[in-house]
């Protein structure tokens, strides 16, 4: 947490407000996972570009008052961060670890555990932003990912099919709600290995994680505890979930009782009538 359309929901709170804004100023609080790459000063005076995502990462150009590119910021948001977007921010609190300070506002990255990022890069394909994004797998809404390619890329793998949807290299923002989610919805069980996923189920996955995403989408995200909006308000998914964090309760298709294994050191729920192997 937070996963793709906690990411995506928070993009499109900030993209429109902040595109065209002057940065003012920067604040650095205690260090993040790791060091922002470019003194803070060398930000101010620099203009926010459109903001965009990839997987799980925020991207804001930015121009510098030359009107050249001035590279961009690379944000993560960890496993308990949130971006907030304040006209007239309170003083920062000891979990406020970055502040970008713009003539519309200053935007907040609050982090308890600090497993988030704020990363200077020239490009998103160069720097350090180009190590970390090369390696993640197609969006879920790309066209171009079609159930025929998934299939292929699942057919490659050993792993349970659970684990091969968390792991991001064959397609980001299945995280550990949505995985559970998607595969109860296609009928699959967790533990299968991915590589023995038929051709028809492989579609209904990628069928299933595409809907439940956007219900996500359409819900605000989920919180569990510390994920919230731009605006501070919560996520919603999590109140209707048909098996995640049900364990014991039952199935809302079947009656029978929702279990929890333990996978990757991660809760996966399922309904062991409703997903078969």
């Amino acid at each position: 947490m937070p996963e793709l359309p906690e990411v995506e929901v928070t993009r499109r709170g900030i993209a429109e407000p902040l595109q065209g804004a002057r940065v003012l100023s920067a604040r650095l609080g205690k260090p993040l996972r790791w060091p922002l790459g470019i003194d803070a000063r060398a930000l101010r005076g620099t203009t926010v570009g459109h903001v965009t995502r990839r997987g799980k990462y925020l991207w804001l150009p930015l121009v510098s008052p030359d009107g050249l590119d001035g590279g961009g910021l690379l944000l993560h948001l960890g496993m308990s961060g949130s971006l907030a977007l304040w006209p007239d921010p309170p003083p920062p609190g000891p979990h406020d670890h970055f502040d970008l300070c713009t003539d519309r506002g200053t935007l907040r990255l609050t982090d308890p555990r600090r497993f988030g990022a704020v990363l200077w890069s020239p490009a998103p394909s160069e720097g350090v932003a180009g190590r970390l994004l090369a390696g993640l797998g197609a969006e879920p809404f790309d066209p171009s990912l079609t159930p025929e390619g998934f299939h292929a890329a699942l057919r490659c793998r050993r792993a349970p099919v659970k684990a091969a949807l968390l792991d991001g290299r064959i397609v980001v923002g299945a995280g550990n709600i949505y995985a559970c989610e998607a595969l109860f919805a296609a009928g699959i069980h967790p533990a299968l290995r991915a590589d023995r996923i038929s051709g028809p189920r492989a579609a209904r996955l990628l069928a299933a994680l595409r809907a439940t995403l956007e219900r996500a989408l359409d819900a605000g995200g989920s919180t569990l505890r510390d994920f919230r909006d731009v605006h501070g308000a919560s996520g919603q998914f999590q109140a209707e979930a048909a098996v995640y964090g049900r364990a014991g309760q039952p199935c809302r298709r079947c009656g029978a009782r929702v279990r929890r294994i333990v996978q990757g050191q991660r809760s996966t729920y399922f309904c062991p009538s409703c997903q078969r192997r």
